[in-house]
């Protein structure tokens, strides 16, 4: 249901089987879980370590490295068999350690991130995990707090809260729990509720729990996030391309020589081995290699500026970008207009 704003407290408190003196019940609160769940962001699965290292050895020119290291252990040339090996074993090492490590601290803090909340339950206000909460809890919320859910107002004293996470609104906006009649309003115009992931920045008020976990306007955007599918970078393009040009280029070359070799009268197993030999010489081995380590680099330069990547080619993508559209107000940047001479 989207139109709390609409309908009047009271009622509200009524569709919801709440009580704004009692709040709700132990045995309430349970059955409400098991209906609802916990009131809690539910992302895609994180991947496993065999999918992690699956990535970093998958793109084309690795796999062509690959190849060349078996061509080479069937040549007998054994030390650039292992030296392309090795090559890849790095690539594979360095790749897979960023985004397993990434991961997992990533989860570490949202697990940090989880707010603790005021909530009336028996007719008494305790303080418990915003994972708890269920649709008609009352809960209290004063200056610096994270709105746990989405919540229709039902009393305010100089309530003002922070959305510009979801209406792109960079000054805090005033709440009041008078009902608002007219329908299809912005979230930024709906002054009787507030909602999950926002900051309360001054005042206090009381307001009960309309939605939980992805049933949230938050949990909505999560939801649109996730299912957009994940597209290579620019870099990635780029040596694939080089991969697949270095792959018809090769199964050329061997073509070409084994036919030349065969018209003249030549082995053709001895001319199969030599072209198979060209191809591995002409191979761009440490290319991979260089790439990965300059990714890996430019991770570890933003970590130290306070910036978690969890995939190393995401690194490139932000060094891809040539124009960023911000607000006057510098929504994307600080939340604050700022004059440097």
């Amino acid at each position: 249901m989207s139109n709390w704003y609409q309908i009047d407290a009271q009622e509200v408190l009524q569709q919801l089987g709440s009580d704004l003196s009692l709040g709700l019940s132990t045995a309430e609160v349970s059955r409400r879980q098991q209906q609802h769940g916990y009131n809690e962001l539910i992302e895609q699965e994180l991947r496993s370590p065999w999918q992690i290292l699956w990535e970093q050895v998958n793109a084309t020119l690795v796999i062509i490295l690959i190849v060349a290291a078996i061509a080479s252990g069937v040549l007998g040339d054994y030390k650039d068999a292992l030296g392309i090996i090795a090559i890849v074993a790095l690539i594979a090492v360095l790749g897979f350690s960023q985004e397993y490590q990434a991961q997992k601290a990533i989860a570490t803090l949202k697990k940090l991130s989880l707010p603790n909340v005021k909530v009336l339950r028996n007719g008494r206000w305790k303080e418990i995990s915003a994972r708890e909460l269920v649709p008609g809890d009352i809960i209290q919320l004063d200056a610096e707090d994270i709105v746990p859910a989405d919540c229709r107002v039902l009393e305010s004293v100089g309530l003002r809260v922070q959305e510009t996470t979801l209406t792109g609104v960079s000054e805090p906006t005033d709440k009041q729990p008078q009902t608002l009649s007219q329908a299809g309003l912005p979230l930024s115009d709906r002054h009787n509720m507030v909602y999950m992931g926002t900051v309360v920045t001054y005042g206090q008020g009381q307001a009960v729990v309309t939605e939980t976990g992805m049933k949230t306007e938050i949990g909505r955007v999560a939801s649109m996030v996730q299912a957009v599918e994940a597209e290579p970078t620019p870099l990635q393009k780029r040596l694939d391309e080089l991969g697949r040009g270095l792959a018809i280029a090769s199964l050329g070359i061997v073509a070409v020589i084994l036919v030349l070799g065969m018209l003249r009268g030549e082995d053709w197993k001895i001319m199969l081995l030599t072209a198979i030999t060209l191809v591995v010489a002409a191979l761009p081995e440490g290319l991979p290699a260089v790439v990965t380590i300059a990714l890996a680099l430019g991770a570890r330069q933003m970590l130290k500026r306070q910036a978690l990547i969890r995939n190393l080619p995401t690194v490139e993508t932000l060094g891809s970008v040539t124009v960023i559209c911000s607000g006057k107000t510098g929504t994307l940047t600080e939340n604050r207009m700022t004059v440097t001479p």
